[in-house]
């Protein structure tokens, strides 16, 4: 069924990209209409994914911790994963600031440069540090997971698993419901990505529809770069895994085919949780670190998007004949490394990222306008990318905690029960 599910994706993709060509081309005068109308399909199925995120997340989760022991385990996974997380972000960061240096992809640019003075419409007040450490604790946790937001619903459940571990008489059958809910809401989520397909092929569909094929042509450098760029951090990624966890990570490779591809045809790696989450477990690796690493690196471990951010910015210096010393693009850097953190939430994130760190630089903000046209391809390569640098991130420290056991094969929706140990078939409740 996961090789048939993969070619059903594949298959969608390459209908979308020829009916979306041919709409784009053959009915010029309602191609936004055709647009609009087939991208509703792609709209209902992440709302699908939004509806099951928060409840996924935060029973995974608690289920996770509340079965990790002592809140020194804790205490000492969210270092480890925190550490990786800096490490992965700087040499993603890195990696863009040389490629984009090395490429020059802004050296005489060929278009023409929007006026300095032009806006984008880009909230660049909406990151600060101020902003960012408030928005950290959930003023409502129904709020929080109303609005799906990851990062406030990881410290509730943090908090809520922590009291629980210090009541654990009364805490049984509190922990036995959420354990329940976790396999009925993987259940639900087997069920939610049969539509996955259909939205593949709506989402290429209209995007092409839209914006065509030959758009590309216009920006042709910078994109080649750009994803040359990210195929050497794919590469980095790859290489790092083969080395910490050894052989067997050809076989966690092969088990997130799917939700690379859903990631990068949705362009969005919110879409590939669920199934990531269960490539994850089949691999070996341990629910009590899966449910904890894998819905904090959706706020801290976007590898592509901290590439882009740096590859992104210094093209519009380029482009705009700025001269930036290499002082002034480590001082850059570091600003990315601070502002980018916790992006998940943010419509566009990576724009408004790069926006307001241009303001700070002398950058004109309206430079943004040259690749605006193109951010959902650039986005199909960000998000592919963030998700093999979570599931990675994840793997390592199953591996550090010496909870990566052996693989398994498991049904859709069985994965990821909070007591599941390494390497056990977890048993459906009710079964």
């Amino acid at each position: 069924m996961s090789n048939r599910f993969t070619q059903f994706i594949l298959v969608a993709m390459v209908l979308g990209i020829i009916m979306g060509a041919a709409i784009y081309n053959f009915l010029p005068d309602t191609r936004g209409d055709w647009a609009s109308s087939i991208n509703l399909i792609a709209v209902i199925f992440l709302r699908l994914i939004k509806m099951i995120i928060a409840p996924l997340v935060f029973a995974t989760l608690v289920g996770g911790i509340a079965h990790m022991g002592s809140g020194s385990k804790l205490g000492r996974i969210f270092a480890k994963t925190m550490g990786w997380f800096v490490s992965a972000s700087f040499v993603s960061l890195m990696l863009g600031l040389v490629m984009v240096n090395l490429l020059q992809p802004g050296a005489n640019f060929p278009g023409t440069l929007p006026d300095k003075a032009q806006s984008t419409g880009l909230p660049v007040s909406a990151f600060s540090i101020e902003k960012f450490l408030t928005h950290l604790i959930p003023t409502s946790i129904a709020d929080a997971m109303a609005q799906n937001e990851i990062l406030q619903i990881v410290i509730f459940a943090v908090f809520f698993s922590v009291a629980m571990g210090s009541m654990p008489e009364r805490s049984k059958p509190i922990l036995a419901l959420i354990d329940d809910i976790g396999h009925i809401m993987l259940k639900v989520t087997g069920y939610v990505m049969l539509f996955a397909p259909f939205a593949v092929w709506a989402a290429i569909t209209a995007t092409v529809a839209k914006n065509g094929l030959l758009v590309l042509w216009k920006l042709i450098v910078f994109m080649g770069g750009f994803y040359l760029s990210l195929a050497l951090l794919w590469g980095i990624l790859v290489v790092v895994g083969f080395i910490v966890i050894g052989p067997r990570y050809a076989h966690l490779l092969k088990l997130i085919r799917e939700p690379l591809m859903i990631a990068f045809s949705t362009a969005s790696s919110e879409a590939a949780y669920p199934k990531t989450l269960e490539g994850l477990n089949k691999f070996g690796a341990s629910s009590r670190i899966s449910s904890f690493v894998l819905p904090l690196g959706y706020s801290f471990n976007l590898d592509g998007t901290m590439m882009y951010c740096t590859f992104a910015s210094v093209f519009i210096a380029q482009s705009y004949h700025i001269d930036m010393p290499l002082g002034t693009q480590l001082a850059m850097l570091a600003t990315l490394m601070i502002t980018s953190k916790g992006v998940a939430g943010v419509p566009r994130a990576s724009l408004v990222v790069i926006a307001s760190t241009l303001s700070q630089f002398g950058i004109p903000e309206a430079g943004l306008l040259m690749i605006m046209g193109i951010d959902t391809f650039l986005d199909m390569g960000r998000s592919a990318t963030n998700v093999i640098g979570n599931t990675l991130a994840t793997s390592v420290v199953a591996k550090w905690e010496g909870e990566l056991g052996p693989e398994h094969e498991l049904e859709p929706g069985d994965a990821v029960p909070g007591d599941m140990i390494p390497g056990e078939v977890p048993a459906m409740a009710g079964h």
